[in-house]
């Protein structure tokens, strides 16, 4: 029972860090975005690495929120991605970029769960990441 929980974790590796290697995805990586229902968008920036893993970041926008607001989302967004890895292609670095509805700083749609989970299918889609 324990091999089958810890298969979910959101592993140390699958984190994307450093400064220089977020920074190299924001240059050099391809960008997908994509519009809510809600008016919040997210965009989805790609760059293949040397690992045989994928490494995720999620960051804000600037204006999205609160701090209590912005760790749910990420929150959240950890949890969709948790969903959809198993069917994603491997090697990846990965930058998911939120931002908040037109105007409004505080996005309660941008914090649900299946509103995530539709982002990042469809842009996992458009990158053509999904298996």
């Amino acid at each position: 029972m324990e091999g089958e929980k810890g298969s979910f974790r959101f592993k140390q590796e699958e984190r994307l860090k450093g400064r220089n290697e977020i920074r190299e995805v924001f240059s050099r990586g391809r960008r997908f975005g994509c519009r809510s229902a809600g008016g919040g968008g997210a965009k989805l920036f790609v760059l293949k690495n040397s690992l045989s893993h994928n490494r995720i970041c999620f960051t804000f926008s600037r204006g999205f929120g609160n701090a209590v607001e912005r760790n749910r989302a990420r929150r959240l967004g950890r949890e969709a991605y948790r969903h959809l890895r198993p069917r994603l292609l491997g090697a990846y670095d990965l930058i998911l970029l939120v931002f908040p509805a037109h105007g409004d700083a505080e996005t309660p749609n941008a914090g649900q769960l299946a509103i995530r989970t539709e982002q990042l299918e469809f842009l996992f889609t458009k990158a053509g990441l999904l298996k």
